[in-house]
């Protein structure tokens, strides 16, 4: 009796440590990532991103599609300060937003990811970029980060800020940090595309109902 008392006590205690580990490790499941993968402009610029949780990105990126399974994508990646300081100045901001010329310092991003064709692999890149900056950006929501697609991009002072080699085709730029700006999103009037902010500097993103999205021939 008391061998079999042990083991059940025993038992009880290792299933409420397996669940106190899984409450700790639950993450967001699809739905809610896919929500809050929105595009942020504005971050705190105290919260850095280390290099490794960078390369964990492309580790995504790895695993995702590739048109003939080509694999052309190559990437830079930037996390000092110093790096920062030179590729800001070569990103354009909300394009909408015409009185607004992009973060101010303190809320600039803290990262970034540059991704790259390699013209010796391929001299096409199709939809390539835009799997693996998704594949980036929901990685990086998960871990509690945010980001923005560019692609208004200076390209020559880039190029030259860098020395990347013509080799490579400059496509996007993936601006990481973490988010100090809420996004909101909401259906569209008047079929107005155009995302804006209000007095409280809410990010408001108009999105096409799902019976617009869906046919019906």
């Amino acid at each position: 009796m008391l061998a079999l008392f042990l083991n059940c006590r025993k038992e009880f205690f290792f299933n409420l440590l397996l669940f106190n580990f899984t409450i700790k490790n639950i993450k967001m499941d699809f739905s809610e990532l896919v929500a809050k993968c929105r595009s942020y402009r504005r971050f705190d610029e105290s919260v850095r991103i280390e290099y490794d949780f960078l390369k964990r990105l492309i580790g995504y990126v790895r695993l995702s599609p590739s048109a003939s399974n080509k694999q052309p994508l190559k990437f830079l990646l930037y996390n000092s300060p110093s790096d920062c300081d030179k590729i800001f100045p070569c990103t354009n901001w909300a394009g909408y937003l015409s009185d607004w010329h992009g973060p101010e310092p303190g809320e600039r991003p803290t990262a970034y990811i540059i991704i790259l064709g390699d013209t010796k692999i391929s001299d096409s890149f199709g939809i390539d970029p835009g799997i693996a900056a998704q594949s980036i950006k929901l990685g990086a929501t998960e871990a509690g980060f945010g980001g923005c697609m560019i692609a208004s991009i200076e390209k020559k002072q880039l190029r030259s800020e860098l020395q990347i080699p013509e080799q490579y085709e400059i496509l996007l730029i993936i601006a990481l940090g973490k988010p100090v700006e809420k996004v909101v999103v909401e259906d569209i009037i008047n079929n107005d595309v155009k995302y804006w902010r209000d007095e409280n500097k809410v990010h408001h993103v108009p999105k096409r109902t799902i019976d617009e999205l869906i046919l019906k021939l």
